[in-house]
This record gives C-alpha cells, structure tokens and sequence, in this order.
C-alpha cells in the first residue's frame, strides 16, 4: 500500500509524472559531495532553544518539511523564530527566542506531519504553558506509536484527552497544558523507540523537580540517539547522570541560550556513500567530524565489512567500492537500515539485519516495505522477529514505491543504479529531511566518472 506523500514535497516532484526515473549509473562514479544539515540534532537544539533562558542562533541548520513543522510548532507554542542570512549553501541561519512564560492560557494547534521528533518532542514543552494544544499530523502518523509519550505526560499529571473527551492511545489528541510540570520519578516502557526518552530528556530540566526517567521493558532501540539527546544537553550546561543503566536523571535548572553550527546529517550521507559501492567508484563526503554523536558515523564500518575502502582525512570520508558488495551480518544499523538493505540486495553473498524490530513503527512499517519492495524488483528477502534476511537474486526494473517514507525512497535510488529500468514513486517524500534530493542525486553522477577522469590522467583509483 502507498503511503499518502507530503503535499509540501510536491514541487520536488519531476514534470512529465508521478514517477522518477532512477539513473542508472553506465560508469563507477566519482564525486564529492556535501549534504544538508542533521535532522536530529536541528529539532533537538531547537527544542532548548525555545526552553532556554535567553536568545540562541542555530547555525547550517536542516530546512526541512521536518525541521519547518517543529520550527512551526514551537512557533504556536510561543517561541519566536526568524530567519537571519548565513554562511552556509542550504539556506539561512534561525535565531530563536524561548517560549515565555506568565502569558495568557491560548489553545492551539500543532501539525505533527510524519515527524516523530515532533509528535513525541513537542507535547512535553506544550504541558508547560497554558492552554489547550491539539496534535495531529498525516494519516499514517496516527498509526505511528505514541502511547508511551501520552501515558508518561499522564504519569507527570497532565492531562492529555481523545477528540471525543476520553483516554487518548494516538494522535490526534490534545494537552491540556497548566504553566508547569512538577516532575520527579517516572517509570515508562521506551521499547517502541527512543524518542520516548529523548523527548522526556530535552524538557526534564523545566519541571519543577527535574526528572528522574526509568525505563523497564524490552531494551530500549536507538540507544545512540539518546546519548545524543544527553550530550546536546550538557553542552547547554543541564545535568544529566545516565550512570545508571536504563536511569537518566535531569536536574531542575536553566538550559544555557547558545550559539551552534549544526553537523551535516550522516545518515542523509549514506545513500551517496552506498553509490560507491553499487557502481564501484568513489564518493568524498567533506566535512566529516572526527567526533560525532550521530548514528551516521557507523557507515565507516558497515561500508567498510561491505567491502569497500574507507578512509577518513582531514575531514574527508572517502568511500571506494570494491569488485563486488558482501553480504553479513549487521545489527542495530537502526534509520541506515534501508540504504543497508538495499546495497544488501546488490551483494554476492546472504545479509542478515537484526535489532530493528522498532522500524516496524517509522514512517511506515520499514521492514514489510523493503521485503516487498526488495521482492518486487525479482530479489529474495524475508522478515525474521527483530529484522531482515536478504539473500542474492538476480534483480530486474520496476516501480519502487516510497510508502511516503524518505529512506525507501532513498533505498530505490540506490538500486536504481545498479538495476536498469527502476523508477521511484513519490520521490518528493524526500523533502522530509533532505530537500533537493533528486537534484543532489543527479548532480553527484554528472560531477564526471572514475573512467573519464583517469583517462584524462585525473586521480586513480
């Protein structure tokens, strides 16, 4: 079934219909290229930014239909965002003023689209004003896992109701927000995703007590975006002891007005990184920090056990594909997982992905769409309980539907290039975190080829 696309990402959309036409690479690539900014850490440093105790500036932030819903959002919360000229070549840098307090209860609506970090990031920071804030999004984002998020702001004594008045499981619903929350002890059940945590975390230091999160259940997945969570925070001087396994304890405090550049997204880097090994050329990706929280950074060794060459220097991630992509065993790749599978789909040898059951809760069920679509294009890949078996097929064109989920979309592309004849259905949906995705795509293969620029006695490979 096709996911319903994000009306914002239409004018990405290629004239001439509903289908792009996935270039297929005739030659190794060999590229340079530098992505926007991380999706991640631009909603987590926006989220403080509006809790914080005094004017911040985001610099090379993400402009996304993500990163615009939760610049949106925390816009009818309150806070005042505006766009200030920057230095970077994906548009301006925000300044942000918080969220004030004192101010006249006012209801609101807020429009989740498919963005998870705002649909769990939000409601919290909407229990500390006044007033009612009513949550919704796309279609599918009611089917997206939300009741730990409400249950934990009921646990925390505030009120949260259905349309119709009752108990809420999903969106939509509505907080019913009183200026404060008292905070303190807390025992939830973040088995479903980690946004849960993140989420409590980001407003912890604005509860009266601070807050004291427990987690029982299942293991928590994704356990590198909390650590993100955890380290934005401290860096805007809040206090938080994670010593303790499934334990974060925030205390009640300020969080510090700051001034940050953003990182460019290591995940959105990962389907150009997998072009060099689906077509066995080079991709450079400048800018690589040398220390990073985000779970992109784990592409030097899943790329690398794939068979290819990876280096990083001076800044630069260069990535070379080998004669051909091994299969292997890879677990907890967590969002990497679609570009995973799909350069798994081109390999020699068996994968298997494990630890990602949680995907079954993303922007669609992540892990029913790659084996259909997988299968669809002649490939052999089945479900297991927490992941994927892909095993080697001959693979053939066809329509790769994107569920309305940017990382299938992304998936497509890449097999796209290795695979004549694939074409990707609303390959606008990328716009949710990287807009211009096509553009990007198409710039990367026509920056020249491995061939071309050694025949004109350019760099060897």
């Amino acid at each position: 079934m096709t996911g319903t696309a994000p009306t914002a990402a239409a004018s990405s959309l290629p004239a001439g219909g509903p289908h792009w036409h996935a270039p297929f690479a005739e030659r190794p690539v060999d590229a340079t290229v530098t992505v926007p900014g991380s999706k991640s850490l631009t909603n987590r440093y926006l989220v403080l930014a509006a809790l914080a105790d005094g004017p911040s500036r985001l610099r090379a932030p993400l402009h996304s239909r993500d990163s615009a819903l939760m610049i949106q959002a925390l816009r009818h919360l309150g806070a005042t965002i505006t766009e200030v000229p920057g230095d970077g070549a994906y548009g301006p840098d925000l300044e942000i003023s918080p969220i004030t307090g004192g101010a006249a209860a006012t209801d609101t609506a807020i429009d989740c689209g498919l963005a998870g970090t705002v649909m769990r990031f939000v409601p919290p920071l909407a229990a500390l004003r006044r007033g009612e804030s009513r949550f919704d999004g796309d279609p599918h984002a009611r089917k997206r896992p939300m009741g730990t998020i409400i249950e934990a702001l009921a646990g925390l004594g505030v009120a949260v109701s259905a349309p119709d008045g009752g108990a809420a499981s999903s969106l939509p619903f509505t907080v019913h927000g009183t200026g404060e929350v008292r905070g303190g002890h807390l025992v939830i059940d973040a088995s479903a995703s980690s946004q849960f945590v993140s989420a409590l975390l980001l407003a912890g230091a604005r509860f009266t007590e601070g807050l004291h999160l427990e987690h029982v259940g299942k293991p928590v997945p994704s356990l590198d975006h909390i650590d993100m969570t955890v380290a934005v925070l401290r860096g805007v001087g809040v206090a938080v002891d994670d010593s303790v396994p499934n334990h974060w304890v925030v205390s009640p405090g300020p969080i510090r007005a700051f001034d940050q550049r953003i990182e460019q997204d290591l995940s959105n880097a990962g389907p150009f990184l997998a072009a060099a090994l689906a077509t066995g050329g080079t991709v450079r990706i400048p800018n690589w920090p040398a220390e990073t929280t985000q779970v992109g950074d784990l592409w030097r060794g899943i790329l690398a056990a794939m068979g290819a060459t990876v280096t990083l220097d001076s800044g630069t991630l260069t990535v070379t594909g080998g004669h051909e992509i091994k299969g292997g065993d890879f677990d907890q790749t967590s969002e990497l997982a679609p570009t995973v599978a799909a350069l798994c789909a081109l390999a020699t040898g068996p994968s298997r992905l494990s630890g990602i059951a949680h995907l079954r809760g993303h922007e669609t069920d992540r892990l029913a769409a790659l084996v259909a679509e997988i299968t669809r294009l002649g490939g052999d890949a089945e479900e297991t309980a927490d992941g994927l078996i892909i095993r080697p097929a001959p693979l053939h064109g066809g329509v790769v539907h994107s569920y309305a989920d940017h990382r299938m979309a992304t998936a497509g592309a890449i097999l796209g290039l290795a695979v004549p004849g694939v074409e990707v259905e609303d390959i606008g949906t990328t716009a949710k975190t990287m807009p211009g995705f096509p553009q990007l795509w198409e710039g990367m293969l026509a920056q020249g080829t491995t061939a071309e620029k050694d025949a004109a006695g350019g760099t060897q490979h």
